[in-house]
């Protein structure tokens, strides 16, 4: 079974449709007990930083979410749920989860054509191997909406780069958790591919 973390942070039913697409088994789940049995955890979000990583602390669910990575249950992040695993947002100067080093920015594009947030579909590119990426077309379109990005303290934590503005980190991970600033329940054919290889991702990356 695949928990998708319920934090009441927007998008879950639409990820929820997303897995019953490829056929996969995922259930909206707020008690930490069965999150911590799952097979794989989803971890999406749309909203703030601050009313997310607020909930996260009232109801406990972060400190269940750090324990699932201790444990190596495969973790994926998408949209919120691919910054607030980071150290720090500048969305409400807010402290956030540290699963990976690193901080959120908000865009400030020097370019007035160039509108925040940023929304519609871009090319993500590649900038390292991951198994869930394997055979994955560099070519690849995903649909963003987003007014801030993750910045990781280690660039050998992402995975691939869209452009807006400038480059800014589209995909990262670390260990069993990776994530997308993208929404790849909104992203067609290849949001689902990528969705699908992680139903089946055993949360280990090759050294």
């Amino acid at each position: 079974m695949i928990a998708i973390i319920d934090y009441r942070a927007g998008n879950l039913r639409s990820v929820q449709r997303a897995c019953e697409e490829v056929h996969a088994q995922a259930l909206l789940v707020h008690d930490p007990k069965r999150i911590l049995e799952a097979e794989r955890i989803i971890f999406p979000g749309v909203g703030t930083a601050e009313s997310g990583m607020e909930t996260l602390r009232q109801t406990g669910l972060g400190e269940t979410l750090k324990l699932a990575f201790e444990r190596g249950i495969p973790i994926l992040g998408i949209c919120l749920g691919a910054q607030i695993i980071l150290d720090h947002s500048e969305e409400g100067d807010q402290a956030c989860l540290g699963l990976v080093p690193g901080v959120c920015r908000r865009f400030r594009p020097s370019d007035p054509l160039l509108k925040v947030p940023h929304i519609g579909w871009n090319q993500v590119r590649q900038t390292q191997s991951h198994p869930l990426l394997k055979g994955f077309p560099n070519s690849a379109e995903f649909y963003f909406v987003n007014s801030y990005f993750p910045v990781p303290k280690d660039t050998a934590r992402v995975y691939g780069e869209t452009e807006y503005g400038h480059p800014f980190c589209a995909m990262l991970g670390r260990d069993n958790l990776f994530a997308t600033q993208f929404h790849l329940e909104k992203s067609g054919r290849f949001g689902l591919d990528l969705l699908d290889r992680f139903t089946h991702w055993n949360g280990r990356v090759p050294r």
